[in-house]
């Protein structure tokens, strides 16, 4: 399996308008960990930016899973780039 990491935006006020996606997207997220294409993700300290690891056959698997995330989906991540990475450490 290859590793990818993604970076992406929050929407302003982000804190208060993922409330009602939350409990979804974290399910989501236990789901991705438990099969193990999921190696870690989370916000920057100041919640403007989400970094992930990702463990997938392929990229298009990696933008399908963020693509079905209610953040995504309900526009609390606002944009977000996956590149291929080459983990040496």
């Amino acid at each position: 399996m290859a590793k990818y990491v993604m970076w992406g935006s929050y929407c302003e006020n982000a804190l208060e308008k993922r409330t009602p996606y939350r409990e979804a997207h974290l399910k989501g997220l236990q789901e991705q960990k438990e099969t193990g294409i999921l190696v870690a993700l989370g916000p920057t300290v100041d919640n403007a930016k989400v970094f992930g690891i990702y463990e997938a056959e392929d990229e298009a698997q990696v933008r399908s899973l963020i693509e079905q995330d209610p953040y995504w989906q309900n526009g609390i991540w606002t944009d977000y780039e996956v590149h291929a990475w080459n983990q040496v450490f």
